[in-house]
């Protein structure tokens, strides 16, 4: 999920380069929601870890 959300981000400033400003700021708004959703996910799989009794990695 993080690897979309890098491709999102780049293909944002690739179209803010060339000036189409509609493309990249839904590239960017996309690239954002899915930089959160896989820090929650991340966060939720760290504590369900923890809760089993493993430790961190």
């Amino acid at each position: 999920m993080l690897g979309w959300a890098l491709t999102f981000l780049v293909v944002a400033v690739i179209a803010g380069l060339f000036g189409f400003g509609g493309v990249a700021s839904a590239s960017a708004g996309i690239a954002q929601i899915l930089f959160f959703v896989f820090i929650v996910l991340f966060i939720v799989a760290m504590i369900a870890r923890a809760a089993r009794g493993k430790p961190p990695v």
